[in-house]
Formats: C-alpha cells, structure tokens, sequence
C-alpha cells in the first residue's frame, strides 16, 4: 500500500525537450528583433537617445560651451565626454540603436508586404453560413423578374467593392489601401532613416565667425569648427569663397519689444570657383546661398571691437577687430585681446564691449540697447612672461590666465578701465598701452551640405501619406445572397467590419433599398 502511494505522489519527470542549438537560437533572436513590439521599443529609444543632444551642449555644434561645461564642472565633464553625450548623434550606442531599428523595421515590412500581395491576388472570400449572425445584417424578400445578383454585383462595384460572383451569392471586400498604408508608413521610417544615414556618412557641418570686409575660402582650416560625416573627404568641399560686404540689422526702438530685431541682412560677393565670375547675393535668415549643393545660412551677428595694442617698447603687438560674443539680448559683449608678441613681457585684455554703455549702480557697466548707440569698451588688463609656442591651438575667445598677472590700479584695487571710440589707455609702469580705434560687425555663417535631407523629407511625407491611410480607410467585406423559399426570392445583405464599426447598418441598409425594386406611387383618391 505504501508503495502505490508513493508512486502516485511521485513527481512527473520534466519533459525531454529538444535542445535549440544555435540555428534556434539565431532564428528565436531573428524573430523578436523583427517583432512590431521591439521597433516600438528601439523607437522610443532613438528618440529618449536624442534627449542628451538638446540638452548637453554637442562638440559637432558648439565646442566652445563644451570647453565651458568642463570648466565649470571638472568631474561631471569627464564623464559626460566617455558616455559620448558631447557627441551623441556620433556615438557607439546611439548608432546601435540606430542600426537596431533599421534592421527590424525591414524584418516587419518585408514579411508583411509578401502577405499583403497574396491578400491581394486571392478573391473575397465566400459568405458564411449563418449571415444573421453578423453585426450588419438585412434580409427582404423579392418578386423581382432581374437578377438580383447581377444588381448587387454592380451596385457593391459602385461603392468601390471588389467584387467575386459565387453559387447564389456575391462576395465583396474593400479597404485593401490600409495595409497599404501601414506598410508605406513603415516603408517611409526606413527611408527617413537611409536619408539620415546618408547625411551623417557623406555631410559636413562647419560654422565660421567671419567680420564685416573679410573673406572666407571653403577650407577646412577656415572653419572654427567642423564636423564631418564618416566617409567625408577634404577633397568633397566645393572650392567656393565669399566675401562680407557689409552688414545691415535694425531694431525697435519703441514699445514692449523695443531692442527687438527686425531685419538684418549681409550683402556679399561670392565665387562658385576660384575661375568664376563674381557673383553678389543677400544673406538673410532662412534664405540661405546655395552652391553645388551646399547651403550657406546666416546663424547670427556681434560686434568686433578695433584695437590697437602697444607694449613696453612702443611697438605695435596688435591691431585689427577682435569678435566679442553677445551675453545678452542687449549684445553686452565678452571678448578677449591677446598680445603675445609683446615685449618685455606678453599683454592680455578682458572684458565687454557695451554697443549702449552706461553705469548701473547695481550691476556696473552694461548695455541698455543693441544697436551702438554709445559703444564703449570695460576692460581689464594681464601682463607675464613671453611663452613658448607649443602649437597647441588655443580658443581665441578664452585666455590663459594661469601665467598672468592681473594688473593692479590705484589703492590696490584689480585695475579697469573704460574705452571710447578714439581713446587710449596706459598700462601701469609703461609696460603698454591700448587704443579703442573703432568696431566692426561680424556675421556667424554656417556652412552645411545634407545629401540625404531630401529623402529624409520624402519618408516624413510618406509617412504622414500611410498614416492618414491607416486612420481613413476602413477594410470592410458585405456579402449578397439570394435563395428560393415557398416561390419567393429571399435577399440576405450582411456586412463585417474588420476593424471599429463605422457605419456598416447604414451602407447595408443602403445597399439592400437599391435591391429592393421601387414601390409604385399610389393615386390619390
């Protein structure tokens, strides 16, 4: 006794299951990658990936706030840069989701468009049964000498059915277009993501700071910064030059948005080639130039404030405009003036070019107007030992002060000084002098070519295309079946929506009053 019981409480032994192996594990991987439910997930993905680009300042599109954000925070900086988030349309992880979702979307369409072909190559199919169990459902009766079927054959063919004739019954079915749509909405995700490909591999992005009367060569040399795609060459660059002939902003002087800009353009002259004539065009925001394929777009203006630096000896160490960088919807100023050519000992400026300079008792100097109305020039000054060229770029709006000396003024006090257009200033102990000659604008290009933007384009309106196909059309299949009971002809008209109900009892019901032969009008007594 004890014996049956223990072999009816014995457990089942598991299941000898046959293994995998690594054909089956290649094909269950296959399969949940090309899933609709991972596209979903890499595409929320992509795009919880691209939150990091809006957010941290990117080396492709400013570095000088990259090199800010490491100077502001030393350790997060470091370890921002190894996660790639400076660069993040570049970075490893964020093309592996990239390609991820490339590929997956192709394993949904390419299965889906071959069952999509066979749907439409085979006939609607016969009606069922019972036809009253459906949710569109009319049945009359008929005295009718025509043929009835020929009659719901050509109206079901008006209401844009297609239309397959069977024993004693027309079977019908429409709405194919929305799979259609699903899989041109799916089709134009792929094609945005090979124009956006195609961009970053073969495009470039550059950005140049260029003043008023200067000239610029599409050089890579000539950039301030530049970002190339994968594949780029230098050789790609169209040998194309522009000059800035002048600059023309104007700004509201009155009401709410007084200080607002209201126009500002650049006139200038251009060459497609170094061979080619001269041609003028006018460089306004969203009317960027054009050539051979390259877009040249205005991004934004400052000033450029026209010194001239005499050190210890009375030699001239430095003259021409320097770029000060607006802060300030004011276009308070900050800029830098390197003199390291200066003898006995390098000289360094620092401050802010004020276009409407007055005195705040709160903040100091600053500017209460963009236009220059009243420019001044706040700065202070540095002197130290000439340095050695290391031939390590420096950024020409930031100086190093960790061999400087801060010049002191009166009483003690770290020295500042205030410029007018036309003035000179002396640096304590005859080490220098600096003089406020005049300002110059600059303009900030930025010089881009896309090649995959217009397919990139083409898949955003497809894609809306397919949707709206998606949300519009309704698949619906309606049968017609005629019988004999008792010398009557009895008409069954049923419908089925394979989606949300829409109006299916109306086009039954409309569809069974044209079957139906029109009742004679009665006389009137």
């Amino acid at each position: 006794m004890t014996d049956v019981k223990d072999r009816v409480e014995a457990p089942a032994p598991p299941p000898d299951l046959p293994k995998l192996g690594l054909i089956g594990w290649l094909r269950w991987t296959w399969r949940q990658l090309t899933s609709m439910k991972t596209a979903l997930v890499l595409l929320f993905l992509l795009a919880l990936g691209a939150v990091p680009g809006s957010l941290i300042p990117q080396t492709a599109i400013d570095p000088v706030k990259v090199s800010d954000f490491f100077e502001a925070h030393p350790k997060l900086g470091p370890f921002y840069d190894k996660l790639g988030l400076f660069s993040v349309y570049k970075s490893a992880w964020f093309s592996a989701i990239y390609l991820l979702l490339f590929i997956s979307l192709i394993g949904c369409v390419v299965p889906r468009l071959q069952v999509y072909l066979k749907a439409m190559r085979a006939r609607p199919p016969k009606p069922p049964r019972n036809l009253n169990r459906l949710a569109g459902y009319q049945s009359f009766e008929t005295d009718a000498d025509g043929d009835v079927l020929e009659l719901a054959a050509t109206e079901l063919r008006r209401r844009r059915f297609r239309v397959e004739l069977y024993d004693g019954a027309v079977a019908a079915e429409r709405g194919y277009l929305r799979e259609a749509g699903n899989l041109l909405f799916h089709f134009s995700l792929i094609l945005a993501l090979i124009g956006a490909a195609w961009g970053a591999l073969f495009g470039y992005r550059g950005t140049v700071l260029v003043v008023v009367g200067n000239e610029f060569s599409n050089a890579i040399a000539q950039y301030d910064d530049f970002s190339p795609g994968r594949v780029f060459k230098p050789d790609d660059l169209p040998p194309f030059s522009l000059k800035v002939d002048s600059f023309t902003v104007k700004f509201q002087t009155d009401g709410p948005q007084r200080g607002a800009a209201r126009e500002f353009k650049a006139p200038i002259t251009y060459q497609e080639t170094p061979d080619s004539p001269e041609k003028s065009f006018d460089l306004q925001v969203n009317h960027p130039l054009q050539v051979d394929g390259t877009d040249v777009h205005l991004l934004g203006h400052g000033y450029a404030p026209k010194v001239t630096v005499r050190d210890g000896k009375g030699e001239v160490a430095f003259s021409g405009p320097a770029p000060f960088l607006p802060q300030d919807s004011n276009f308070s100023s900050f800029g830098v003036i390197k003199a390291p050519d200066a003898r006995p000992e390098q000289l360094g400026f620092e401050g802010f070019f004020l276009p409407t300079g007055v005195i705040d008792p709160q903040r100091g100097p600053t500017s209460v107007f963009p236009d220059a109305l009243n420019p001044v020039l706040a700065m202070t000054a540095y002197y130290g030992r000439p340095s050695v060229e290391t031939g390590k770029p420096q950024s020409v709006y930031q100086l190093d002060k960790s061999k400087l000396t801060q010049f002191e003024g009166d009483g003690g006090d770290k020295l500042r000084f205030q410029l007018a257009p036309g003035q000179s200033f002396k640096l304590p102990d005859n080490r220098g002098s600096i003089t406020f000659d005049s300002y110059d604008r600059w303009v900030k290009l930025q010089i881009s070519h896309t090649p995959g933007l217009h397919l990139a384009l083409a898949g955003i309106l497809l894609a809306i295309l397919g949707l709206m196909g998606s949300l519009f059309i309704h698949p619906r299949r309606t049968w017609v079946r005629v019988r004999t009971e008792d010398g009557r002809t009895v008409v069954e008209v049923a419908g089925l929506d394979r989606g949300p109900e829409r109006g299916l009892g109306d086009e039954i019901q409309a569809i069974s009053n044209a079957l139906q032969p029109a009742k004679p009008k009665q006389e009137q007594p």
